[in-house]
């Protein structure tokens, strides 16, 4: 069942997560906190990640729209993907502007400078530790998802910040 989505203003989004306890891995009461998480995702209408803060969920934990991390069209087939306590491994100096908006921050969407490339590191839901590179969308989601592990929502970052237009669509870039 989908979770609401906790707004900014939220004292949990402006704190940094904890890690999940290895205790923790491969356990129903994670697996049942993952589903969750994508279940809320699924509902949104232009999600393509969420991070557990987002949920009201103070661990480190993000999951990606499986379309997105397979490089698709929009599409409910591919499985979602989860990063249990992920890091940023590496960023590249190259950085551009890029349009993003958030689950959280309803209404607004803005322009933030991001690196081109990110790399993430991670484990999965069982603990077995994985790297994954990327560019483009999927790069601006890893380091949006790890700014909210870190307390940090993309309007403390954006160099300009706008209102939506009523019905205004973003690009699908929410997370």
């Amino acid at each position: 069942m989908p979770e609401t989505i906790v707004i900014k203003g939220a004292k949990i989004l402006a704190h940094k997560a904890k890690e999940v306890p290895k205790a923790m891995f491969g356990t129903k009461e994670l697996a049942k906190l993952l589903a969750r998480m994508s279940a809320s995702l699924r509902a949104s209408e232009h999600g393509v990640a969420i991070a557990a803060n987002q949920i009201g969920i103070p661990w480190r934990i993000f999951v990606v729209r499986g379309f997105v991390m397979a490089g698709k069209e929009r599409s409910d087939d591919d499985p979602d993907v989860e990063f249990v306590n992920p890091k940023i491994a590496k960023l590249s100096r190259k950085k551009e502007l890029m349009e993003e908006a958030c689950l959280s921050v309803p209404g607004l969407h803005g322009n933030i400078k991001r690196a081109l490339r990110a790399t993430v590191e991670a484990r999965d839901r069982n603990g077995k530790k994985f790297e994954r590179g990327a560019s483009g969308l999927l790069a601006q989601i890893f380091q949006h998802e790890t700014d909210h592990l870190e307390g940090i929502l993309y309007v403390d970052k954006a160099e300009e910040v706008f209102e939506n237009e009523p019905e205004e669509e973003t690009d699908g870039k929410k997370s």
